[in-house]
């Protein structure tokens, strides 16, 4: 298990910009989504390929190499090529700072 990490202030996460932050050697994108805060690996599902300055529209993330798209809340995989989900991690706000952590060995 993971401690939690802080990504930056809330208010440098502007709506619909996102920050990439290293969490035990795993590279995680946090995007502000309307306000909310999500984050997922930075790693497409249908190769190894990072997501990271793949266009965000919404809650939707395309990835740059092969164009399959993604829900940034779920991690859904929303248009082939990829048909796997991306991995998606838990995210709040702490003393106004937003935080990631990954959860997946707890």
């Amino acid at each position: 298990m993971s401690d939690w990490v802080d990504v930056a202030p809330e208010e440098e996460i502007e709506p619909g910009m996102y920050r990439q932050v290293d969490v035990d050697d795993v590279p995680i994108l946090v995007f502000n989504v309307e306000g909310g805060f999500y984050a997922i690996e930075d790693m497409c599902s249908h190769e190894a390929y990072p997501m990271a300055g793949g266009e965000v529209k919404g809650d939707r993330i395309t990835c740059p190499q092969h164009g399959a798209e993604f829900c940034l809340r779920t991690g859904e995989a929303l248009s082939a090529p990829a048909y796997e989900p991306i991995t998606t991690f838990p995210v709040r706000v702490e003393g106004g700072v937003v935080q990631v952590r990954d959860d997946r060995w707890d």
